[in-house]
């Protein structure tokens, strides 16, 4: 390996179907990305939508763009409100601005989701390395994470200057990555997206409604233009073809990115290096344990995510308070970890141990803030509520990691829970007694589960002798290998 301790390397995996993007920091995994040839993502690429339906109680419209679901598209992201204040008085409505049958040109900034179409806006953003195009906007914006006010003034002025230089009537965002930059870069990224820009209008131009105008790069470019920040300083791809590839980007594109790119050719899988493919067997667990004994629980429902916190087996070396606000910090490094490798997004309620003192949950909440430093998706902390829970959204933009690898449980459904052995024999009893009130029948066969059936012929053994004699019936019981704990079938014989 070209270093022995990156500060932080990228792991990029290359199977037939599916590609994998790993972010490790100091050895520790923090983000994985997976795209799958089957169900690719569509977040950026850009459409010649045509609008089907006009919502003006939503102030809201329903626009094709060939997915398998309609799209939705909110006045909000048609025309931004008067005077800047974003309350919905200030929007104009949306049937001053679109109507059944207009064509659109649309990005998705949200891929479908769940029983979701995808969220569009019509306020186009193509993104370089250095810098975003906002063909529809105006003026120069600064990434807030570049907070020297000498250092964003220097980069705002320069690139005001290239947009004029080049004649560009659009609007640009300068990225984190930019800081530092001198003008060469920033240059060959603006002439980059200019044509990129006009390419995309001819071909909307040309293209029938519900047609795919731009498609975003695939997984592995798309990790070297967004993810790869000054901190990183080794990528390792498994797959000669994707390594080529991204060679010729990086060297196109990204001079500087090209020498940290490194073929993997070991016999060891790549995502065995580190525990990767462990680590994400573990993010799929609802419990997460932490050192001192504590652990986490995260519940993960279709409005929000909830997380507890609870000390476990840690009890610490000096008072109750004390004890609590250790598990705490040490929740809140690992939350924020969580989050991120996840990919959790929406609302999420994290119920920390109650804390007496306040500057103990300062310090929390600003431990919390500081872990999510790092992650890239927008993310907004509010204080302790007064039932003592934080409250946080994080950008839902494409599925949680739990949704792309996992699906319900063909045994309870989804619900996380089965009826017991005993419930069923209930059930069981119930459904004979109905049957013999409706029906003729000499003898009842009873197919269940294992459990079920053992239960009968044990606990429940009088009970049944005692429902034979009051129905006049005979039962007969058979376990089934196939069904289910809470399945079973009274046949009538």
């Amino acid at each position: 390996m070209t270093h022995e301790s990156p500060k932080e390397e990228i792991l990029i995996n290359v199977t037939p179907s599916e590609i994998r993007a790993a972010l490790l920091e100091n050895g520790v995994l923090q983000e994985v990305h997976i795209e799958r040839a089957a169900r690719r993502g569509v977040i950026s690429n850009i459409y010649k939508g045509r609008v089907t339906r006009v919502l003006p109680g939503m102030q809201a419209a329903f626009v094709e763009i060939g997915l398998m679901r309609t799209a939705f598209l909110h006045v909000s992201d048609i025309a931004r409100p008067r005077n800047g204040d974003s309350a919905a008085e200030n929007l104009p409505n949306i049937q001053d601005l679109v109507r059944e049958g207009d064509d659109l040109m649309v990005q998705v900034v949200k891929d479908p989701l769940g029983n979701k179409g995808a969220r569009l806006t019509a306020y186009i953003t193509l993104p370089a390395r250095y810098l975003v195009l906002l063909p529809k906007g105006e003026g120069v914006g600064i990434s807030a994470r570049i907070e020297d006010d000498e250092e964003r003034e220097r980069l705002r002025s320069m690139v005001e200057e290239l947009l004029e230089e080049a004649g560009i009537a659009c609007g640009a965002i300068v990225r984190t990555v930019a800081e530092g930059a001198d003008l060469k870069p920033l240059r060959a990224d603006l002439q980059y997206l200019g044509k990129l820009w006009s390419v995309i209008q001819k071909r909307y131009a040309d293209s029938p409604a519900e047609t795919l105008v731009h498609e975003d790069l695939s997984l592995p470019l798309r990790v070297l233009r967004d993810f790869v920040t000054s901190d990183v300083d080794h990528i390792l791809v498994d797959s000669q073809d994707d390594y080529s590839a991204m060679h010729d980007f990086a060297a196109t594109f990204l001079p500087e990115v090209a020498p940290m790119l490194e073929l993997y050719s070991r016999r060891r899988p790549i995502f065995d290096l580190h525990a990767i493919e462990e680590e994400i067997r573990k993010a799929l667990e609802r419990s997460i344990p932490l050192k001192s004994g504590g652990y986490l629980i995260f519940d993960q429902t279709e409005a929000m995510t909830t997380i507890d916190i609870n000390t476990g087996g840690y009890v610490g070396h000096r008072n109750l308070e004390e004890t609590i606000y250790r598990t705490n910090l040490e929740a809140a490094v690992a939350i924020a970890r969580q989050l991120r490798l996840r990919n959790l997004g929406g609302i999420i309620i994290i119920d920390f141990i109650d804390m007496e003192e306040e500057d103990h949950r300062d310090n929390v909440l600003q431990l919390l803030e500081q872990s999510l430093a790092k992650d890239h998706a927008r993310h907004q902390i509010s204080a302790v509520s007064p039932l003592g829970l934080v409250e946080m959204t994080r950008k839902r933009t494409r599925e949680s990691l739990q949704h792309i690898l996992c699906e319900d449980c063909p045994s309870c459904s989804g619900r996380g829970f089965v009826l017991t052995a005993e419930t069923v024999c209930f059930e069981i009893f119930r459904e004979i007694i109905r049957q013999s009130r409706q029906f003729e029948f000499d003898e009842a066969l009873v197919l269940a589960h294992q459990d079920a059936i053992e239960l009968l012929l044990d606990e429940q053994a009088s009970s049944l002798a005692t429902l034979e004699e009051q129905t006049g019936k005979s039962i007969r019981l058979q376990p089934e290998a196939l069904y289910l704990q809470d399945q079973f079938d009274v046949v009538l014989i």
